[in-house]
């Protein structure tokens, strides 16, 4: 392993070693690589201009952190044998191999309703193949069909080496100090009991900076009114696309993004058709931006118009309130748009998107955080901590939108 021996210089964590050849040949592959050219945040650079990491440099800092959780807990005395160490870094790094281009914001667009797990479940069977089974233990652990589940918890639960590594790395490249948390420090406070995870009550105050760094994360970057905005003009340019496509419009794409504007493609599809796989992997973010740009001039008014405002930043206005917006009011922006560019209704419904936005922090019905005292008693963060009440954590926030064309 020596000749081929890395070492990662994360700009967040630092220096991270890749641990041994398999890891290494598994970040080398195409599925994985791929991640470079997928961007971490979606539109959000709209926004924050430094947004520009990608879902490869989250899979490193989550490998990293994994590292991190499973060499302390070994140290704390459970067993966890280089198969399962090996395979809980495998599940991590592969997790994100599912998604779009643009991440989550193309999600249940370019597909119907796709999951990007169940994708990356299917990249990571596909891979197994390859590797003639080398990587069972890796997919039951992203299943949560391993006996030892605490290794599931790390690849996903509330304190998951994900969302650990994600809240951190982001709040670094957009610039909003206040996501910043201790990371690293949070996997040296865990620990099993009874095959679940558990934080060492010297790790409670970070866990609530956690938490309201979560909060805070959510509604700043990840459901910033602009960023929003810029999805929902995205996902109605792509939308428009899928349509001229389907009825007889030969769009300028890629053979992939084209494979998929021509084909409503279901979860059925990507199980039973390698075709469909194969499309999926050769896509990323440049084939979107590529027809943008191509797209701007098209003769379809619809089209022309949402492409131009994405390539110059001309996006959606966008309102968001407490309260519902007005059902009446979608349909006045319509006819304004009708009239406006002489276009038919259901074309002008492309320039209006309107809907909620909701997020819950933390439910401890759902996915607890147990904090382990010195005495061997255990209890929810939400009784542990004195910064917090039930009420406020388990308060599920609940916004509207209203977006349209800039006139």
């Amino acid at each position: 392993m020596q000749q081929k021996r890395k070492i990662i210089n994360d700009p967040v964590f630092g220096f991270v070693n890749i641990p041994d050849e398999f890891i290494y040949e598994l970040i080398q592959h195409p599925c994985l690589q791929r991640l470079n050219r997928i961007r971490q945040l979606g539109m959000a650079s709209y926004v924050y201009p430094g947004a520009q990491h990608t879902r490869f440099h989250h899979t490193i800092g989550a490998m990293y952190l994994m590292d991190v959780a499973l060499l302390n807990l070994r140290d704390k005395g459970h067993e966890i044998t280089k198969d399962e160490y090996r395979g809980a870094l495998a599940a991590i790094l592969m997790h994100d191999i599912g998604h779009t281009p643009f991440s989550h914001v193309l999600e249940n667009t370019l597909a119907n309703n796709v999951p990007h797990e169940e994708v990356s479940l299917l990249l990571m069977q596909q891979i197994n193949d390859e590797k003639k089974g080398a990587l069972q233990t890796a997919i039951d652990i992203f299943r949560d069909k391993y006996p030892k589940r605490f290794l599931h918890e790390l690849v996903s639960g509330q304190l998951d080496v994900d969302r650990l590594d994600y809240l951190q790395r982001d709040s670094f490249f957009t610039g909003v100090s206040e996501g910043g948390i201790g990371a690293a420090r949070i996997m040296k406070m865990l620990d099993v009991i009874d095959d679940k995870l558990v934080v060492e009550s010297k790790g409670i105050y970070s866990i609530e900076n956690f938490l309201m760094s979560r909060r805070f994360m959510y509604w700043q970057v990840y459901l910033h009114k602009t960023a929003v905005a810029s999805e929902k003009m995205l996902t109605n340019t792509i939308n428009r696309a899928k349509y001229l496509s389907r009825n007889g419009e030969d769009l300028f794409a890629s053979p992939s993004l084209a494979f998929f504007l021509k084909n409503d493609i279901t979860l059925k599809d990507f199980r039973e058709s390698p075709e469909v796989l194969e499309h999926f992997t050769n896509l990323d973010d440049n084939d979107i931006w590529t027809s943008l740009k191509v797209w701007k001039s098209h003769s379809d008014k619809v089209l022309s118009l949402l492409s131009h405002g994405m390539v110059n930043r001309k996006l959606f206005k966008i309102q968001i309130t407490n309260e519902p917006h007005p059902t009446e009011k979608k349909q006045e922006f319509i006819e304004k748009f009708t009239r406006k560019y002489g276009i038919s209704e259901s074309e002008a419904a492309y320039f209006v998107s309107a809907d909620s936005l909701a997020t819950d922090m933390y439910n401890k019905y759902d996915e607890s955080i147990k904090i382990l005292y010195r005495d061997g008693s255990i209890k929810d963060i939400s009784t542990a901590s004195d910064m917090f009440n039930i009420e406020l954590l388990s308060k599920k926030v609940e916004k509207y939108y209203f977006a349209y064309l800039r006139d």
